[in-house]
């Protein structure tokens, strides 16, 4: 596996492959052709049929800007991968210089057709929970420990900042309002909701304050604010709202919570390693599954479980989320990644709390390794329709005004 750096990562909303991806990909483009005088982005499967609504083609056409950059939606054609993007560019005569075929694989990652990925030599030595738990208990050290054994040196000065940029999409969110671009035309409700739970006490309280978090977090990522991939911006409003509460409401230091980070990442990356974090591959659960499995772990290692425990937190948080389809209504990052996001991010408290009880008194028969291996195979047999395309589920019934 490689470092957390490759699965935490910084930049514009509102999706880490329909938005982040193609960034990037604009961005080696301009690397290698500097001498061009116009551009060409043409856009396949999930990128077209969604591009829109994750603003890929705007974010395609202020990379090159100011060149300028065609943009081209293929809605009826496929290619060897759901988000394929092909990038071409022309000299001032319309001469052909290079074209290149990019695939956005999940995380803001990309692949270029016919070249390796990109190389960074694997830092992990291990691929799967169990063998990295057997390997920490005979090293007699934690998870965060383990983290700090094999990445790169500044891993946490790395994560720091990524937990600053958290804690900052959060505050945006909270202070902002109006209404979140595109047709949808929804209105911005974080700040509405950190009211209403000024007005309840106890876990009432609590689950709102989450919420507004998670909301404020999804929101800014919506109107394509900077954001962290957690493991994706679909996904992007669990981890910063838990981390929000542990920080401002539970007052938890700072260093802690980047201990967390590692934890929450470690998970993550197993599921990125072993299967996908792709919802254009492995549907919703690819994406809010592996979130609500990282904030599991995170909020066990928190509360000072043990690492069967950790790993109980986890199983669930991503077991009761196979199957979950990806089905943005009008290809946008809102309906129903928001609410879905604000929903899971309580789910990971719920399931830490009963990793902490159950683990006590049964063993688990399912390990967070075969949930994994379960959710690709499931991803693999959802159709094209639930798979962040616009054409199924939800995106099908709600319609836009």
């Amino acid at each position: 596996m490689k470092s957390l750096k490759e699965l935490y990562r910084i930049g514009p909303g509102p999706s880490s492959s329909h938005t982040m991806g193609p960034q990037r990909a604009c961005k080696e483009m301009l690397k290698r052709c500097p001498q061009a005088d116009h551009f060409r982005a043409d856009l396949y499967g999930s990128l077209a049929l969604t591009g829109k609504g994750h603003l890929s083609d705007q974010i395609i056409i202020q990379t090159f800007a100011p060149r300028h950059a065609e943009v081209r939606f293929h809605f009826h054609e496929t290619r060897k991968h759901p988000n394929t993007l092909e990038l071409s560019a022309y000299d001032r005569d319309d001469q052909l210089l290079e074209k290149m075929t990019v695939y956005s694989v999940g995380g803001g990652v990309i692949e270029i057709e016919g070249e390796p990925p990109a190389a960074q030599k694997p830092l992990y030595p291990h691929h799967t929970l169990d063998e990295i738990k057997r390997w920490c208990e005979a090293a007699q050290i934690g998870l965060n420990q383990y983290v700090d054994r094999f990445d790169e040196s500044d891993i946490n000065d790395y994560l720091n900042d990524i937990l600053i940029q958290m804690l900052k999409t959060v505050d945006a969110g909270l202070n902002a309002s109006g209404i979140l671009p595109g047709r949808l035309k929804l209105e911005r409700i974080a700040r509405s909701l950190l009211q209403e739970a000024s007005d309840v006490h106890g876990s009432e309280r609590e689950k709102l304050l989450l919420c507004a978090y998670a909301y404020a977090a999804c929101e800014e990522n919506a109107s394509g604010g900077m954001s962290v991939t957690a493991p994706t911006l679909g996904s992007s409003g669990l981890l910063p709202a838990l981390l929000y509460y542990y920080y401002y409401d539970l007052k938890y230091q700072r260093e802690t919570l980047v201990e967390g980070l590692k934890v929450a990442g470690l998970i993550g990356n197993l599921i990125k390693h072993n299967a996908t974090i792709s919802g254009a591959q492995g549907g919703c659960q690819a994406e809010i599954g592996a979130a609500c499995a990282m904030g599991a772990a995170m909020i066990a290692y928190l509360m000072g479980l043990d690492m069967d425990q950790i790993e109980y937190a986890a199983e669930m948080g991503i077991e009761h989320h196979l199957g979950l389809t990806c089905d943005p209504v009008g290809g946008y990052v809102m309906i129903p990644c928001i609410e879905r996001n604000a929903v899971c991010a309580l789910r990971a408290i719920d399931a830490a709390i009963l990793a902490r009880h159950l683990r006590r008194v049964h063993r688990n028969r399912v390990s967070f390794d075969m949930v994994v291996e379960t959710m690709n195979k499931t991803g693999i047999k959802l159709p094209i329709e639930l798979k962040e395309s616009a054409l199924g589920g939800l995106a099908s019934v709600v319609k836009l005004d």
